[in-house]
């Protein structure tokens, strides 16, 4: 009865959401039909010659109503283009967006929607999502340029029927790794500490010193050596990626080796090796108990109340509430007995499915003209840091160089800035160029820059597995088998970890990994990587 109410009531939410949808699908074609590529010009503003509008639906982050951003109402003034939002907050977009796919009503434009090859190649096949490759080389003048001289890039956005329904977040300017580890400078001070650990046993001394020593100076016993958070029901998350490569392992799911094998990390001897380090933590209390339940904001108030020695973060000075500074160094990753050099993979570089258009989008020509322009330099700067004007101004504009503005009510920029562009925690559909920051870095950023490099980048950064589409095969199997093995991986994890499943029973964990399709894991994804090394 429970699952009959249940089922009643996902379909009653898909046709109330169709008709809250319905009023403004066609909001910029009240006659239903397609508007006339004759009204879209190739170059230049306006985009089109009479004022049109669109829809358009995103995750949205709660901050700001993307209807009162500077940054769409800049847009619509350049050209002539009108957005009306259909958002949802980010914790439930996913929902949202399957949703809207099953109502049989879409926006005219999906967003920073987050569209998984899996999902392109379902309703790309099925028509919901019009094929881009055209569109790009008549009007996305911005967009084929990159995909010219980035060959890699259009073979990781073109699925295996050879359209491409989604483009991608293209990061060519990724200063930093996204919330590494950092160590509590303090600390280190305080424990005379003049040189990082380099190996997983000087890891280990350096958290039990943590431990043991009080370098917070209180005098009471508050440290916590390393601490995680239960974000997204992936506990560990922030630790166990930066710590797999000390036991040779370079991605969390899936890598492939300096030989071309590619294999599935959870059922790998290093993963086990990992589980072995990190159980030791936890018996040894080196590792917060409360990993596996605390929130973001928990771990954040320890952090400070200048208790943790390691920790991930964008910044160590925005998670310890400081000014910004270059006191805390970046984690350098480690090695062992078990792989003499430590590792970690690049940045992909691109995450895909971040706008799409629908079928029943009365002008795509617009659409991506309208898009095109977040793919320049110009737009690009706009997109990620608002209009001109409001937080920054041209000092000289032929070489994009920049300075700050005082921010309008005095507070942190970072988070004006998020209410006046969408570009703001969510995959915004975009270009990350190193003209955007001429002139607008500061000693802290190019400190941060510097640790990249000298921490990560040149301590034996590895190739990342590839973005890629698998076969419609392939991806009908791979998506019955990764649900639960996702699971089982997580929750056994966990026990390993707290030492509720004794590593002893390794061998039998891995046996029902392969029942359930370990192995085959690894052979599908070296079968598609094979296939996208020889494209």
């Amino acid at each position: 009865m429970k699952t009959a109410k249940k089922r009643l009531g996902l379909l009653l939410a898909g046709v109330m959401l169709a008709g809250a949808l319905s009023s403004c699908s066609s909001a910029g074609n009240e006659s239903g039909n397609k508007l006339s590529a004759d009204n879209v010009s190739k170059e230049g503003f306006p985009i089109v010659s009479e004022p049109m509008t669109l829809t358009m639906m995103g995750p949205d982050v709660g901050i700001q109503s993307w209807d009162k951003m500077p940054l769409f109402e800049e847009m619509e003034k350049l050209t002539g283009i009108h957005m009306e939002f259909q958002n949802a907050p980010k914790d439930s977009f996913e929902t949202k967006k399957s949703l809207v796919f099953v109502s049989g009503t879409y926006p005219d434009i999906f967003y920073a929607a987050g569209l998984t090859p899996a999902e392109q190649m379902n309703y790309g096949g099925q028509g919901i999502l019009v094929p881009l490759e055209d569109l790009i080389e008549s009007y996305a003048p911005n967009v084929k340029k990159v995909l010219d001289e980035n060959p890699d890039i259009r073979k990781s956005i073109t699925a295996p029927d050879g359209h491409i329904y989604a483009l991608p977040v293209i990061e060519f300017n990724q200063p930093w790794y996204r919330n590494p580890l950092w160590y509590n400078g303090d600390f280190l001070k305080a424990l005379g500490m003049d040189k990082l650990p380099e190996t997983t046993e000087e890891l280990y001394t350096y958290l039990k010193r943590v431990k043991e020593e009080d370098p917070n100076k209180n005098g009471k016993a508050d440290e916590i050596p390393l601490s995680s958070a239960a974000a997204s029901g992936n506990s560990l998350r922030d630790i166990r990626t930066w710590l797999l490569g000390a036991f040779g392992i370079y991605e969390e799911e899936i890598y492939v080796d300096d030989n071309e094998k590619v294999h599935y990390t959870p059922m790998e001897e290093g993963y086990k090796e990992y589980l072995t380090y990190m159980n030791r933590l936890w018996n040894e209390d080196l590792l917060d108990h409360e990993s596996f339940s605390q929130t973001s904001e928990q771990r954040e108030a320890k952090a400070r109340n200048n208790q943790v020695g390691l920790f991930s973060a964008w910044t160590a000075f925005q998670m310890m509430g400081e000014e910004p500074n270059t006191s805390d160094p970046m984690f350098s990753p480690v090695a062992s007995e078990f792989a003499d050099k430590p590792a970690i993979a690049k940045n992909k570089g691109i995450n895909t499915g971040a706008f799409a258009i629908s079928n029943t989008n009365p002008s795509p020509e617009a659409s991506m003209r309208w898009i095109d322009y977040s793919y320049s330099i110009e737009g690009a700067t706009m997109f990620n840091k608002g209009p001109e004007g409001i937080l920054w101004q041209y000092t000289d504009k032929e070489n994009y160089v920049k300075e700050y503005l005082p921010v309008p009510d005095g507070g942190d920029r970072e988070e004006y800035r998020s209410k006046i562009t969408p570009n703001y925690g969510i995959p915004a559909p975009t270009i990350n160029l190193p003209e955007i920051d001429n002139g607008l870095l500061g000693e802290v950023d190019d400190w941060i820059a510097n640790e990249t490099k000298t921490k990560l980048l040149d301590r034996g950064a590895r190739i990342p597995y590839p973005v890629l589409f698998l076969t419609e095969e392939e991806q009908a199997e791979v998506t019955t088998m990764t649900s639960d093995l996702n699971t089982y991986v997580r929750q056994m994890e966990a026990k390993f970890v707290t030492g509720a499943e004794p590593i002893a029973n390794w061998d039998s964990y891995v046996g029902t990994i392969k029942k359930m399709g370990g192995e085959r894991m690894a052979e599908i994804y070296q079968t598609a990587y094979d296939r996208w090394k020889a494209n």
